[in-house]
């Protein structure tokens, strides 16, 4: 009885590790891979000025992104990929096709329209690595589920700011080296998720079910998670494209002799990849005080900065710098949280088709605000070009207290709303 005890310690010590193993991977995986993302509009800069792009073609070259991922999301839940193919392999060949559709914009691309398309491509390759890194989570991962998808979120932030630090150390002015970094990045990471087997708790995902995506989108629990999510969302990646040029915008209205384009990018990054560590503490306070209680005090937050930001639009460094990075650690913080509720309160059978209508829908709603901000400015200037993007962080927790009064909120983290 003693020995089988003794062996029943050993076998969970050993379970325990080797999930923390996986999701250490996995997460490194999701890092490296995700830093296509953003490769582009890191040096868009360059790219600007060399093409002779307007303002309104240099944001396509992140929207185009957002369009590919969603576009990408879909079919591949039309096709059930996930069905048909394992996740990490899913993973690892749409991490290296996107990176060697990035390969070709650094070497073979000089005009606005095929950089467009590459970029559009290179989204819907990227709809294959996180949607799948979600779900090899996941089968790691019962409790504790906030933490694990928020490792794996903070990770893609990270990753995603990953080409402004590249840039600021010495890529100011070489757009080739910050889009060839992003690809052999994403090279790498599609061959470090082939090391990390299915978890116990994965389960193949039923076909895809035109019926069960109505049902997603009707139920009301889940209809609550998913407009709280569009609300972050609305804000969060206008303010990732968006950033580096208000930053920019605004050193540039100061004397302090730090006030370098060099410093600006390393802000910038400083600015997305702090969300990272935000993602684990959220994923850590969310397990334990609940989702809907972490995700409204992070877009109270993120939603303040939006309209505070050109309060300190102009202002020393001493004040902007600790602005932008506590407003970068809130405004993605809740992200993951956001899809853990959605694997909460969805039946166990569709989980899968959930977080692909959830995410299609989010990063749709993107492509409309990272549009808005240059017309924005164009009006009122970077000062003011941020502050609409509150209003989705205050409908969104209107949401969010909207779930946590109704009785299936008690199915979040555990009982913990």
């Amino acid at each position: 009885m003693t020995d089988g005890l003794t062996v029943s310690r050993q076998t969970s010590r050993l379970v325990a590790t080797t999930r923390w193993q996986a999701l250490l991977v996995l997460a490194v995986a999701e890092l490296f891979a995700m830093s296509l993302w953003f490769s582009a509009s890191a040096v868009a800069p360059e790219l600007a000025s060399t093409w002779g792009l307007t303002p309104a073609q240099t944001g396509l070259l992140t929207s185009a992104v957002q369009v590919g991922f969603v576009v990408g999301a879909l079919l591949s839940a039309v096709l059930t990929l996930s069905d048909t193919v394992p996740p990490r392999y899913l993973f690892a060949g749409s991490s290296v096709a996107g990176a060697g559709l990035t390969v070709l914009l650094a070497s073979a691309v000089d005009s606005a329209f095929p950089a467009i398309g590459l970029r559009f491509l290179t989204g819907v390759a990227l709809a294959g690595v996180y949607p799948p890194g979600m779900k090899v989570a996941a089968g790691w991962f019962r409790e504790g589920r906030g933490l694990a998808i928020g490792t794996l979120i903070g990770a893609l932030t990270v990753g995603s700011a990953l080409p402004h630090l590249v840039r600021g150390v010495g890529g100011i002015g070489r757009p080739t080296l910050v889009l060839l970094s992003a690809a052999g990045l994403a090279t790498l990471g599609g061959v470090l998720v082939l090391f990390v087997r299915p978890g116990p708790h994965q389960a193949p995902a039923a076909p895809f079910d035109p019926g069960a995506v109505k049902r997603i989108l009707v139920d009301r629990g889940t209809l609550l998670a998913n407009l709280g999510y569009f609300g972050h969302m609305w804000e969060l990646y206008a303010v990732w494209t968006w950033i580096p040029a208000f930053l920019a915008a605004s050193f540039a209205l100061t004397d302090d002799p730090l006030a370098t384009p060099q410093v600006a990018a390393l802000v910038a990054f400083g600015t997305i990849a702090v969300g990272g560590l935000g993602a684990l503490v959220a994923g850590v306070g969310a397990d334990r005080f609940g989702r809907t209680t972490v995700t409204s005090a992070s877009m109270l937050v993120s939603g303040a900065a939006s309209l505070l930001a050109g309060v300190v639009f102009g202002a020393s460094l001493l004040l902007v710098v600790p602005f932008v990075l506590v407003w970068g650690f809130a405004v993605v913080a809740d992200s993951a949280q956001f899809s853990a509720a959605v694997t909460e309160l969805t039946e166990g059978s569709y989980v899968g088709s959930a977080l692909t209508v959830q995410t299609a829908l989010g990063f749709l709603l993107t492509t409309v605000s990272i549009q808005l901000v240059p017309r924005l400015v164009a009006v009122v200037g970077w000062r003011w070009a941020f502050a609409p993007l509150a209003i989705g962080p205050a409908l969104g927790t209107l949401a969010m207290l909207r779930l946590r009064a109704r009785p299936e909120a008690l199915r979040l983290a555990g009982g913990r709303r």
